[in-house]
């Protein structure tokens, strides 16, 4: 199983958009949202064996509203 298919993300906590799990350059996890733009930090993983809880990590920030965002005064 596609470890995309694994992760259950929520839609965005800041405006109700759909949300995206992106892999960083294949040494990490982040969350973002297709409409307003914020994101969470990069969950990074050294390994095969961590590449999952990397991706979990980071869809916990995200389903948990720790998210970050440009717009002014957040």
């Amino acid at each position: 199983m596609d470890i995309y298919e694994k992760i259950d993300l929520q839609d965005c906590p800041l405006c109700g958009g759909a949300s995206l799990l992106e892999e960083e350059r294949g040494c990490g996890f982040y969350v973002t949202c297709l409409d307003c733009g914020c994101y969470t930090v990069t969950i990074d993983y050294k390994s095969k064996e961590g590449r999952l809880d990397a991706a979990e990590k980071a869809a916990y920030l995200w389903n948990t509203g720790k998210v970050i965002s440009n717009s002014p005064g957040e």
